[in-house]
């Protein structure tokens, strides 16, 4: 992977992570790298996903792969933040 590949995947997880973060209902205490994280692979499984059903490359925006990322970090999100929650106290 090259380096502009390498922040633009930083990049792209930071924002699925913090969409991820807003469709979760409640305040989630987990830290932001964390969230770039989960968003970092969110985002790989939602285009794994998205080129297993054949919706991953189609004209315009990929809404369906976007929407499948943002499922995968929103379901990150909620584990991570129940599971870290509970081990911080």
């Amino acid at each position: 992977m090259e380096v502009t590949g390498f922040f633009t995947a930083l990049v792209i997880g930071l924002i699925i992570g913090a969409l991820g973060r807003l469709v979760v209902p409640g305040r989630q205490s987990i830290p932001i790298w964390l969230t770039l994280l989960i968003g970092v692979i969110a985002a790989v499984l939602g285009t794994l996903v998205a080129g297993a059903l054949g919706v991953d490359d189609t004209p315009g925006v990929d809404w369906i792969e976007l929407a499948l990322q943002v499922v995968f970090a929103a379901i990150g999100v909620s584990v991570v933040a129940g599971t870290y929650g509970r081990r911080r106290h």
